[in-house]
């Protein structure tokens, strides 16, 4: 059986390296021109179950690789008024969280792997059970069963599932990054653990720091020098940003009577680390009748990134997706339909926490903040209330 991967993201790449595990005849097709065009983004938070799926998925040199140069993601986590008077802090969980860097996660999952890079698809064509994809160099390809890895624009879903896709949920965020290296009068409750900032009005802002780390390539190359930096997003429903407008002031002007530290870390960041995201999140639709095309991660479905388990849930699609194949039948049927439950879940989970987190009225918040402090006095309902909280 020829599996087509297209699109060589992290779901992409790590399914991918679970077919050659196994024998299984996969080829990847990258839009990308060489590994090192897409060197940006933040880093990501891998949980117990994104790190189950790549160490069953990598070669050995691999996973090892990626534990090398990923940070330790579970120092706990805070929640805290906009003066940053703490409400309620979890303790780390028993499992191993991973703060990874985005560039060199790519880079780990590129090795090993024979990625076709400089194919943008375009479409694909069915005869008797035989794919063959048709990319905007002209060239063509053929193959058993298609793979839609090709994130939230999606062209593969576009053409599979037309009535799919995504919407916006009205919520803007600003994010950005504060060096830690150059600040060393950043409060210690912002870079021990994550933190979410839960103020009276009708917005939230996020922040984590994470480590720094000098990563090499598979031949002892420096591709990746990570900062240690303080990643911060703030976020708002109905904020409308218009270009050319400051970011940065925005965001200020909307903290102005937040902590004088807040304002600091936003004023602080150099301005090429600021950028605006708008929030969007997969439309929920029905099951469909499985053939030899489907799709895994953002491809169809997508979510906010305020519960951070994206790409998650796009690794235990990757993982899934892998165990299906290997064991033939319908194994398209049998991965659609256990996808089908806990994607739409989590991006129904993911879609709410936007909207709690950037539009919760006064009262609301007021009655969370009250929940918040009454579970910190009380170990029992504070264990009761976020058990699994990192999944």
């Amino acid at each position: 059986m020829r599996i087509a991967v297209v699109g060589g993201g992290i779901g992409g790449l790590c399914l991918a390296h679970g077919l050659r595990k196994a024998g299984v005849d996969v080829a990847v097709y990258e839009r990308e021109l060489s590994r090192t065009d897409r060197l940006q983004g933040y880093r990501v938070h891998i949980n117990p179950h994104g790190a189950a799926a790549l160490r069953e998925c990598l070669p050995a040199a691999n996973w090892a690789r990626f534990e090398q140069s990923a940070g330790h993601g579970g120092n706990g986590f805070g929640f805290v008024t906009d003066q940053l008077k703490p409400l309620l802090v979890l303790d780390p969980e028993a499992e191993q969280h991973y703060s990874a860097s985005r560039i060199t996660l790519r880079q780990v999952l590129l090795d090993g792997l024979d990625v076709e890079f400089g194919k943008r698809f375009e479409r694909y064509e069915q005869d008797n059970g035989v794919i063959t994809l048709h990319f905007e160099d002209g060239t063509t390809a053929e193959c058993d069963v298609l793979v839609g890895a090709d994130g939230i624009r999606s062209r593969v879903r576009k053409q599979y599932l037309p009535h799919a896709g995504t919407e916006d949920v009205g919520v803007t965020a600003i994010a950005g990054k504060l060096f830690l290296d150059e600040n060393p009068w950043l409060p210690s409750e912002l870079v021990v653990r994550a933190n979410s900032v839960i103020p009276t009005g009708r917005a939230g802002m996020f922040l984590a720091a994470h480590d720094g780390l000098g990563v090499t390539d598979s031949d002892g190359l420096l591709f990746d020098n990570v900062r240690p930096y303080l990643m911060w997003a703030y976020a708002a429903a109905g904020m409308k940003i218009h270009d050319g407008v400051d970011l940065q002031r925005e965001v200020l002007g909307r903290i102005s009577r937040w902590s004088p530290e807040l304002q600091r870390v936003v004023s602080s960041s150099p301005v090429e680390t600021v950028s605006e995201w708008r929030i969007r999140s997969a439309k929920q639709i029905e099951r469909w009748q499985p053939t030899n095309v489907t799709l895994l991660g953002d491809a169809i479905h997508a979510m906010t990134p305020m519960m951070g388990i994206g790409a998650n849930v796009a690794l235990r699609d990757a993982q899934l997706l892998a165990r299906c194949i290997v064991e033939g039948g319908d194994s398209i049927a049998r991965y659609e339909k256990e996808m089908y439950d806990y994607g739409f879940t989590a991006v129904r989970a993911s879609l709410k926490a936007a909207r709690q987190f950037a539009d919760g009225s006064p009262v609301a918040r007021t009655i969370f903040k009250t929940v918040l402090r009454t579970a910190s006095a009380v170990p029992a309902l504070k264990r009761a209330m976020f058990a699994g909280q990192g999944d």
